[in-house]
This record gives C-alpha cells, structure tokens and sequence, in this order.
C-alpha cells in the first residue's frame, strides 16, 4: 500500500518522464525525418538527371550513334564538368557506349575499382558513395522504345558540388534541429495539461485513501467498545505502536502496516460470542480455545481486502510469544513479523496501564517491571528495552486524553504516512 503522492513530487515525476520520453521519441523522430530528406534529396536528383538523361531518348531509339557524333558531343551541354562518366546499354544489358569526363579519368578508375555494377534490369537505380573524398551519385534508368517495351538503358555517374552538398548538409541539420525542438515544446505544451488531470487524480486518490483509513479506524474502534466499551485503547496502542516503530527506525510503508493492524487487532472479535467475550472472570479452557479463534476470524474478514492485507501481520501474529508458547502457530523469535512484536508489546502494556471495571490500573513502574519480567519470553528483549525508556515520555502525552482527543492526536500523524507531507490536507 503505496502513500499519496504529493503535488510536488508529482510534478517532479511528470517532468522527469516527460523528458525520458522525449529523449526516447526524438532520436526516432529525427531518424525518421532524416530518412525522409534524404529521400526527398536523392528523388530530387534522381528526378533532375533522369530529365535530362532522356532527352538523349529520341537520338538513341533511333540507333547507335556513329563514331564521328559521339554522346559527349550529344551530353556536354547537360553534363558539364560534373558527370564521371556516360553509359549505354541495349535492352539486354550489354554496354554498347561509354563516355569519360576527361578531367575525371582517375575519378572513373577510382569509381571503376570501387564501386559494384549497377544491374541494367529494365528499373531504376540510384546509389550514393564516397569516392577518393568525393561524393557520386549513380542513376540508372530506362528509356522505353516506342512501343512502350523495353528500350534502351542508360547509366550516369555525377560528381556532387561540394557546395552543394554542404548546403544540401545544412538544410538537413535545420530540419533534424527542428525537430529536436518541436518535439521538446510539444512534450513541455503537454506537460501543464498532464499535470492538472493528474492533480484531479491524485486529490481523488487521497480523499479515497482518507476514508479508507477512516473506515479502518472506525472499525477497530466499534470492535473495541463491544470488548471494553471503548475506543481510548485502541487510539492509544496505535499512538504507543507509531512512537516505538519510530524509535527502532522502521521506513514510512512498515509504519503504515503497523498502524493499520493496530487499528484492527481484534476484529475478529466480532465473531465472539458475547458470553465469552464479555465474561468477567476468568475463561475455562474451553471459552479460551473459543476466544482463541478471534486471530482467524480476523484474518478471514480482511481476506477479500487488498487494500486491509497488510494489517494481517499484526492481526495474526499479535498472540505469538518470543519464546514459541503463543498462539495461533506458536511462532518463535524473529519468525514473528517485527510489527507484531512491536505491537504485542505495546498491547499488553496498555491493557497493564488501563482501569477496567475487573481492575484497577498498574503504575508505570510495576507495568514496565512487568515486561522487563517477560524479555525474551513473551517478548523481543531488543524492543522491550527501546520501548522502558521511552514509555513515560509518551504515557505521559496520552494519560487522561478523551477518545476524541486521542483521535485527533493521531489524525495528526496519520498525514506522515499515508500522504507525502507537501500534500494539501
């Protein structure tokens, strides 16, 4: 059982997910959009060097150029300086001519050496690489006969500006950077929205949890007037518990556990018969065994609750002794759940403390001399120890409270577990 989180740590948790997803989305999002551009740039290319491949369409359907007109002489307009070089070849992907840029002959062998064919297979290739630090860009494209069947192919290998290719390089950057950025203001744009239908959530969370912890309270308290006719000792074995567990250092969920089972010790006394329960003298043993089966029928009536699971540390183990003589398991040592030892302690000194109408109540000496008797008997030495130099101080702040004071007193506290402390009660 989890405490409330509080508006601050909420905010903090939001935030810091947020952020995690953002740095988890954004690397997906600028791969994806560099996908996308550099597929933009290399269709802008392919579609820029297939225009002006086909224009030679109508001279090569037309047959193989003679010796004396070659393709250079038909390209050198469109090509310029930048193509390596020029290929054909027929339909069935014999390369029938091959033009060489002058001024990249040793570019062409580089390419020529380094670079894997480009099948001449009726469709259209496009491949990018770095040769001797420049960058190349291959096309292959067909151009169909008249007939609409399978024409001629053609193969350009193109030097990419280096200009060109920067400020092809910076746009690129632009664009992944925005992206970085609109992912970022996207994720804080929703951060306010997220945040205010979580603060519904949680002030939901806590005022269920609040009566949860209400219902509990009152619970126990109506079990213990029908035992007592009153709710002081569980109000003030719940105080006793809190003040110890503090003491010996226990985490805020353990006190939590605590708290909840010294509120219903005894539920299952709510399955004992009233001639028993409420018998002034002493049990027989029979009525004791009877009495006995109230650690059970505690546990059964918070069987079907989640939320009431964690009391059934104290509920069925407070009757457990240190040295195994207990009841219901006869459980020994720190096989007992520590709020179970912490509790019994706590238990047997109020009911010690306490004026009921069969007894009148023990000093804070004899009561405490009492559990000293019982270290390592009925209790943990350890605890029992903590708890003699402590027990005066808090005796002393619960002596004498109402059952509506003792209440408040421990409203107060009940904040510090079950809800952060920066939460708004």
């Amino acid at each position: 059982m989890d405490a409330v989180h509080t508006l601050g740590s909420l905010r903090r948790t939001l935030l810091l997910r947020l952020l995690a997803v953002w740095l988890l989305v954004t690397p997906l999002a600028a791969g994806i959009g560099y996908w996308v551009e550099v597929r933009k740039l290399e269709e802008g290319l392919v579609a820029l060097v297939i225009q002006q491949l086909r224009s030679l369409s109508p001279e090569i359907r037309g047959g193989v150029p003679a010796e004396s007109v070659t393709l250079a002489d038909r390209t050198r307009e469109f090509v310029g300086r930048n193509y390596v070089w020029i290929r054909v070849f027929d339909a069935r992907g014999v390369l029938l001519r091959q033009v060489d840029n002058p001024a990249r002959l040793a570019l062409a062998r580089s390419l020529l050496a380094q670079a894997r064919p480009l099948e001449a297979d009726g469709r259209r290739h496009f491949a990018k690489l770095v040769v001797d630090g420049v960058t190349i860009i291959r096309i292959m494209i067909r151009l169909p006969d008249e007939n609409g069947g399978q024409g001629w192919m053609l193969e350009g290998a193109f030097e990419l500006d280096p200009l060109q290719l920067k400020q092809q390089r910076d746009t690129l950057w632009r664009f992944l950077g925005g992206i970085v950025l609109v992912s970022l203001a996207t994720a804080l744009a929703f951060y306010p929205v997220i945040l205010a239908l979580n603060r519904r959530v949680v002030r939901a969370s806590y005022d269920i949890l609040r009566g949860n912890v209400e219902t509990a309270a009152v619970l126990g308290t109506a079990i213990a007037k029908r035992d007592s006719d009153t709710g002081e000792h569980n109000y003030r074995v719940t105080l006793y518990a809190v003040a110890l567990a503090e003491r010996l250092g226990l985490g805020r969920g353990q006190i939590r556990n605590l708290i909840l089972g010294a509120f219903l010790h005894d539920v299952g006394k709510i399955g004992i018969p009233d001639a028993i329960l409420l018998k002034p003298g002493r049990l027989d043993d029979a009525e004791f065994a009877a009495m006995k089966q109230h650690v059970e029928l505690g546990l059964d009536i918070i069987a079907g609750s989640h939320w009431l699971a964690a009391a059934g540390e104290v509920i069925g183990n407070h009757h457990e002794k240190y040295d195994g003589s207990g009841y219901p398991r006869g459980l020994r040592g720190e096989e007992i759940p520590l709020n179970a030892r912490i509790f019994a302690i706590v238990d047997v000194f109020d009911a010690l403390m306490a004026e009921r109408p069969y007894k009148a109540p023990m000093t804070l000496e004899k009561a405490l001399g009492m559990l000293r008797d019982e270290r390592g008997k009925h209790f943990d030495a350890a605890i029992v120890d903590v708890f003699a130099a402590m027990a005066e101080g808090i005796h002393r702040e619960v002596r004498g409270l109402s059952e509506a004071a003792l209440s408040q007193m421990l409203a107060d506290q009940l904040p510090r577990y079950f809800f952060l402390p920066e939460y708004p009660r």
